[in-house]
């Protein structure tokens, strides 16, 4: 036994004084230098603790569900094996670069094709479990000018998007399946703090390249594979930045150029865009008034459009964000505004905006089966005419108005449980506030919509419907 342990002991003196010495070069065995390294320790740590968890949380429900996380447990080996390479290569090109991150995209492509298809009953899995996977782009990361948000800020804002779906897998089950519960909060603990904490511990400014290693190889002197359909539009809005016209004579630069030219399959988050400085009113010199931001559609996907007018996602005079008749278009968002702006979203159907930044106001108006997700509000946040809507408030909102609406579900953060909620004509309007514990379940509270009215001393009185609950 003590034998066993000196040569154990003997074995790690050696890998440490190799590391001294030769800092991280890959070594004959494949790189052992590099795999020492603490961040990929402490990667392995976040594999094995909260992967795993999400992944046994998995194997209770079994079916399309397990089959999700096997792919976002995959999707994390694969980012461990690029850390690892990283370590050992020089910073590559652009073409470099797209060859370098096609596993991972790979992935990403293979869990948002879990999703196409014939709904299942698992869709809200499956969805979640997708549009999570966009946080590992945050390894893309080359600098303030690459288009991307820095990599903690976009762990935090891809995980945003996928926690509208997963908020609903919460409620869904909670009364349920205490499993489904579980492999949710399993999931949420896995990007936030696990994925947040380690990067921002490890890589804040973004993965560091070996100044000695190999060159990373590229893609350039590849042929194109004949017939092969041409690619997607690049992914997120936190990742990349770029006009949407074909015919613009400007070319692609930098991250946008990468993706552009690797993605082979549709990512979940692909048809996200970010306003840049240049797309402005003030700095645009060939418009006054309205900075529209196109939308593309995906590969393979037909486009949708209301019978009432072309779809609109636009900023006009500078004050008003304008998103109109957007029909299935689950990646809207709005990321480049202020408190002066106000927020008019308009006979959408299908679709979820997500609006990151405080704005003056939010209207909702005429719209079916439609979410938004949004920060804070200065003044209010107003629902008109709808049918099957979902609102969820991630910061506060002083007032929120319901009128004439069939179906509203309300997602209210801590910070905005003093909201003054008003109703009116309105039918199936639900609240539903964070537990006091900070994994506790969501509680929800049905707004009454009918009323008893008794005249009483000289005038009516009027209370609400109590229900049983029965």
């Amino acid at each position: 036994m003590d034998e066993t342990l000196v040569k154990r002991l003997e074995a790690a003196v050696a890998r440490l004084e190799a590391i001294s010495t030769g800092g991280y070069r890959q070594s004959e065995d494949g790189g052992d230098a590099a795999a020492m390294d603490p961040s990929i320790v402490a990667f392995d740590d976040l594999i094995s603790q909260c992967v795993n968890r999400l992944t046994s949380a998995a194997e209770k429900i079994g079916g399309q569900v397990l089959d999700v996380s096997k792919v976002i447990a995959e999707a994390f080996n694969v980012q461990k094996e690029l850390l690892v390479k990283i370590k050992q290569t020089q910073k590559p090109d652009m073409s470099g670069m797209a060859e370098f991150l096609k596993p991972l995209n790979e992935v990403m492509a293979k869990a948002s094709a879990l999703t196409e298809g014939r709904r299942s009953d698992f869709f809200l899995h499956l969805k979640t479990g997708a549009d999570s996977l966009a946080a590992l782009a945050w390894i893309a990361y080359t600098g303030k000018d690459c288009g991307m948000s820095m990599p903690i800020a976009h762990v935090e804002e891809s995980w945003q998007m996928a926690e509208f779906y997963c908020n609903k897998v919460l409620v869904e089950y909670r009364n349920k399946d205490a499993n489904h519960v579980e492999w949710a909060k399993a999931l949420k603990e896995l990007y936030l703090p696990g994925l947040r904490d380690y990067v921002k511990s490890h890589y804040p400014l973004g993965p560091v390249w070996s100044a000695t290693g190999k060159k990373a190889s590229s893609a350039s002197a590849k042929a194109p594979t004949p017939g092969a359909p041409a690619p997607p539009p690049p992914p997120p809005a936190s990742l990349f930045s770029e006009t949407t016209q074909p015919s613009s004579s400007r070319p692609k630069e930098g991250m946008s150029a990468v993706f552009q030219e690797l993605n082979s399959g549709k990512l979940v988050t692909s048809g996200l865009r970010k306003v840049t400085d240049d797309m402005k009113t003030k700095n645009r010199a060939d418009k006054s008034g309205v900075v529209p931001v196109v939308e593309k559609e995906a590969r393979g996907a037909s486009p949708a459009f209301s019978k009432t007018g072309p779809p609109k996602l636009e900023l006009q005079m500078g004050r008003k964000w304008v998103v109109e008749n957007q029909i299935g278009r689950n990646n809207l968002v709005i990321d480049d505004c202020d408190s002066k702006q106000s927020v008019y979203v308009y006979g959408c159907k299908n679709s979820v905006l997500q609006i990151q930044g405080k704005v003056n106001n939010i209207t909702v108006d005429k719209c079916t089966k439609m979410g938004v997700v949004f920060k804070d509000v200065v003044a209010a946040c107003e629902i008109v005419n709808c049918n099957g809507v979902e609102v969820q408030c991630q910061g506060s909102a002083p007032t929120i108005s319901v009128d004439n609406t069939a179906g509203c579900q309300l997602f209210l953060s801590k910070d905005a449980l003093e909201a003054s909620i008003t109703t009116a004509k309105s039918s199936e309007i639900n609240v539903l506030v964070p537990g006091s514990e900070p994994d506790g379940d969501w509680g929800e509270h049905a707004l009454p919509q009918q009323y008893i009215h008794v005249y009483k001393d000289g005038q009516f009185v009027t209370t609400p419907v109590s229900h049983s609950g029965a």
